[in-house]
C-alpha cells in the first residue's frame, strides 16, 4: 500500500515512516517544509515532499496516486491554531473526495464524556477536525488518544518535567481526574492496523491498560526517573494559573503547554465498547514499562528519543555528564533551553 504521511516530521510522524516501512508499505513523508531523510535516519525508499495542507494545489498533488493517507498535522504552538488546523481539515478532505484514497487515519484526542461547551479549546479543535476528515470518506478512522509515552513526546515530556523539576511539587485538586496513556509504539499499531481495508472505521479510542490519576502518572514519571519527590495539594490553582506557571518551568512551546494544561480538567480515559483492541492480542505496553523504554538510555526503540526531536525536548548529553543532583540539573537544563530560545 502507498501510504502518505502528512505531518510526517513530528513525534510519532517520524516514527511512524519507518514503522510502516518495516511492514511493507510504500511511504511518501510530507510535511510544511522538505523533510530530510537523513536528519531522521529514515530508509532512502521513503518519498519527501512538502505539502502544507493549507495549501489546496500542494494537497492535490500529494494524495494523488497514494492508497491512505495518515493525517497527523496539529497547530498547538500557534495561537491561531483553532482556525488553522480546520482549514488544514477542509483542504485535505476536499482532496480526498476527489481522489482514489480508500482509507484516511487521524490521530485524534481522547474526548471527556462531558458537554462539547466544557471541552477545552484543544480538544474541541481535535473533535471538528476528526468530523470534517471522517466525513471526507467512508474509510475514514479518527484514533482517539491522550497522553501517548514516549520521550520527546510533548505531552509525556511536560509531565516528566514538572515530575522531575521540584523535590517539593504543589498538585491543584482539580487535576485528580484519571488519564489513560498509551505508549507510542501501540499507537503506530493501531495506526497500522487502521490503514487495512478491513481496519476500524469512525471514532476508536486507543489508551493503553492502566487508568491513573494525574498525581500517579507524574509520580510514575520521577520514579522512573529515579526520583522521590513530594506532592502536596494546592486549593487554590485556577488552570489559567497553572497553565502559565507549567510554561515558566518547563522548556515546552509556550502556547502548547498552556493548551493542554486546560484538557487537566476532565477524565481522559477510553469508552467502553469503543476502545481499539490489538489484532494478534499481544499485550499492551504497561505504563510503568512505557516509562521505563522513555528513560533507558541504551533502547531503541519507538519510546527513545530521537535526534530529530524538538530541541526543547532533548536532553544535554554534557550537562547530565555532570556530578550534580538531578534537580539540578533540570533546572540548569531549564535555564539553557530558555536561553537559546531567546537568542
Amino acid at each position: 500500500m502507498k501510504v502518505l504521511v502528512l505531518g510526517a516530521t513530528g513525534y510519532v510522524g517520524s516514527r511512524l515512516v519507518p514503522h510502516l516501512l518495516e511492514d511493507g508499505h510504500e511511504v511518501v513523508a510530507a510535511s510544511s517544509s522538505v523533510p530530510d531523510p537523513q536528519r531522521f535516519g529514515w530508509d532512502p525508499r521513503v518519498r519527501a515532499i512538502r505539502c502544507d495542507v493549507i495549501d489546496p494545489s500542494a494537497v492535490a498533488a500529494a494524495v494523488r496516486g497514494v492508497d491512505a493517507v495518515v493525517y497527523l498535522v496539529h497547530s498547538l504552538n500557534r495561537t491561531d491554531f483553532s482556525d488553522r488546523d480546520r482549514l488544514g481539515a477542509e483542504v485535505v478532505a476536499a482532496a480526498v473526495v476527489d481522489s482514489d484514497v480508500r482509507r484516511l487515519v487521524y490521530l485524534s484526542g481522547l474526548v471527556p464524556d462531558v458537554a462539547e461547551t466544557e471541552l477545552s479549546a484543544h480538544i474541541a479543535s481535535r473533535l471538528e477536525v476528526e468530523r470534517i476528515l471522517l466525513a471526507a470518506t467512508d474509510g475514514a478512522v479518527a484514533l482517539r488518544a491522550g497522553v501517548v509515552l514516549g520521550a520527546g513526546s510533548t505531552s509525556f515530556e511536560i509531565i516528566r518535567q514538572i515530575s522531575t523539576l521540584f523535590v517539593v511539587q504543589p498538585v491543584p485538586t482539580w487535576m485528580r481526574s484519571s488519564v489513560q496513556p498509551v505508549a507510542v509504539s501501540d499507537v503506530l499499531r493501531a495506526i497500522t492496523e487502521s490503514l487495512e481495508d478491513d481496519g476500524p472505521r469512525g471514532a476508536v479510542d486507543v489508551g493503553g491498560p492502566d487508568v491513573v490519576a494525574y498525581p500517579d502518572l507524574m509520580q510514575a514519571c520521577s520514579r522512573g526517573a529515579g526520583l522521590t519527590r513530594l506532592r502536596v495539594p494546592a486549593l487554590l490553582a485556577p488552570s489559567a494559573l497553572v497553565g502559565l506557571a507549567t510554561a515558566l518551568v518547563t522548556t515546552a512551546p509556550f502556547h502548547t503547554v498552556t493548551s493542554l494544561i486546560e484538557s487537566l480538567h476532565h477524565d481522559m480515559v477510553c469508552r467502553p465498547g469503543h476502545t481499539w483492541v490489538p489484532r494478534n492480542g499481544s499485550p499492551l505496553v504497561t505504563l510503568e514499562e512505557a516509562v521505563r523504554r522513555a528513560s533507558d538510555p541504551a533502547y531503541d526503540g519507538p519510546e527513545a528519543a530521537l535526534a530529530s526531536d524538538p530541541a526543547w525536548a532533548r536532553t544535554l548529553p554534557l550537562l547530565d555528564a555532570l556530578p550534580l543532583p538531578a534537580s539540578t540539573r533540570a533546572v540548569a537544563r531549564l535555564a539553557l533551553h530558555r536561553a537559546a530560545q531567546l537568542l
